[in-house]
């Protein structure tokens, strides 16, 4: 045989693997059988499969059921994957069969390999450190996968808290700077009543500061795992000793708050935790979506659109119309919110999936929601930074609508009567004149007043005027 291979055996049969590969049979039939994405297992989710196989050996070791030189070999490999290093080494599909069984082979193959690198032993001496006895001990796919998935959901949330915290922080900006200037706020498109451009960028903040405490809530759910479990939440094969020490140890290897979860078996069959968070993330989806198609309303134009903000100009808009610009940042985010929600969908039908003991779905629900997370992260970023944070106003422009509608009239339905302001309004439309033109003509109120009202924050509150100029407006 070719000395650039080497021979391994699993129970299906026999095959050449590259010689220097770290990866092994298991991992090369996946491979084979699943060519389904083209996209490797994420990133996260192989530093979080390579935290798990750390503490495993850590914890095997203390429970004296593996020697100090194989614990120091397999730590040693799952220190460097989880460094960024023998990424490439791991080939399987990031959508596959068997419930994630090849993700962790790989895992399993990769690590032996360099552990025996480590040991001075050729890759393939699997009688030296094993992939299924030594690196798999005490573990099964269907309690290492999960956990590990849990790992890189939260690892992956911290990163989008990290950008909802700036644009909070963007949005607040941008509504103390544009809070002293008044437009017209609108229903179902059409003219409404008047609204400070600052309050509404408030409300854009507030609505992400409550998109950002859901989504901190169903997180801290990421937080239970069923490491322990091994195949069906029993703990079979697993020491008892190893049991009581593995989650504690992981929790210290991934610097994070773990706990093992106190029913194993429900752990091991259901992934509600998944579709809660996936479910989260599409809500905070679709609010910064609206949002989005906020921005793109108000600042549409130049000319001939509603244009009471100006966008950063990021890209040329046209390949046909000269001088166009498309607010490219804005519809970006919109086709995540797109993504995302099919996203959802697909998570939410492979948690249902699940049956009996086992959810053997959980690669397209890691799939889709490690992209969900990601891409929204991504989105987030490049909208505060090529779009908010550079978002100024027209604000003669918005002076000028505010001044032209007939929304201004509801303001002065608690002095008039909504009669009397209906009669205006009509009046207003017909004519084109202003309210405030046709409110000074019929001497309903004098200018100072007016000039009161439109300053007011709210624009209607009958306290604005004075009790006595209220109750003179009324009889």
């Amino acid at each position: 045989m070719d000395d650039s291979y080497r021979v391994e055996q699993d129970s299906v049969g026999t095959l050449q693997v590259p010689a220097d590969a770290y990866y092994g049979i298991h991992s090369l039939r996946a491979k084979e059988n699943f060519p389904i994405t083209g996209q490797p297992v994420n990133r996260e989710m192989i530093i979080a499969i390579a935290m798990v196989k750390k503490a495993c050996a850590l914890a095997n070791f203390h429970a004296s059921l593996l020697s100090k030189r194989k614990k120091d070999a397999i730590v040693q490999a799952c220190d460097e994957i989880i460094d960024g290093k023998l990424h490439d080494s791991f080939i399987v599909d990031a959508i596959q069969g068997g419930a994630g069984t090849s993700m962790n082979m790989n895992a399993n193959e990769v690590i032996a390999n360099r552990a025996l690198e480590i040991l001075g032993r050729p890759k393939g001496a699997y009688q030296s450190v094993s992939p299924t006895d030594d690196v798999n001990k005490g573990q099964s796919t269907n309690d290492v996968i999960p956990t590990a998935g849990k790992i890189a959901v939260i690892r992956l949330l911290d990163r989008l808290d990290e950008q909802l915290d700036r644009l909070i922080t963007s949005f607040d900006a941008k509504a103390r700077e544009f809070d002293d200037i008044l437009k017209m706020g609108r229903t179902q498109l059409e003219d409404a009543v008047p609204i400070r451009l600052g309050q509404e960028f408030n409300g854009y903040a507030t609505s992400v500061r409550r998109c950002r405490k859901r989504l901190d809530k169903v997180g801290a759910e990421m937080h239970t795992v069923n490491l322990g479990g091994t195949a069906i939440g029993t703990g079979l094969n697993a020491d008892i000793q190893y049991e009581e020490l593995i989650v504690p140890t992981l929790s210290k290897v991934s610097h994070l708050g773990l706990k093992q979860a106190e029913d194993l078996i429900d752990a091991t069959q259901n992934l509600d935790g998944f579709v809660a968070v996936s479910g989260s993330i599409k809500a905070l989806a679709v609010t910064l979506s609206k949002i989005c198609n906020d921005l793109r309303l108000i600042a549409s134009g130049p000319r001939t659109g509603i244009g009471e903000i100006n966008l950063p100009a990021r890209q040329n808009g046209s390949s046909i119309m000269p001088g166009k610009v498309n607010p490219v940042i804005p519809e970006v985010v919109n086709q995540i919110a797109f993504n995302i929600i099919g996203n959802d969908q697909t998570i939410t039908m492979a948690a249902e999936a699940g049956q009996l003991e086992l959810n053997a779905f959980e690669p397209v629900v890691f799939y889709n929601l490690f992209q969900s997370i990601e891409t929204l992260t991504n989105g987030i970023a490049t909208l505060i930074d090529n779009c908010i944070d550079g978002i100024t106003a027209n604000r003669e422009h918005c002076a000028a609508q505010l001044d032209s509608s007939v929304g201004t009239v509801t303001a002065l339905a608690p002095y008039l009567g909504y009669q009397k302001s209906a009669e205006i309004a009509k009046k207003a439309l017909k004519t084109g004149r202003t309210i405030r033109e046709l409110v000074l003509e019929e001497g309903l109120l004098t200018e100072q007043q007016l000039d009161v009202m439109m300053d007011d924050r709210k624009m209607t509150s009958p306290g604005i005027l004075g009790k006595q100029d209220y109750y003179e407006l009324s009889d």
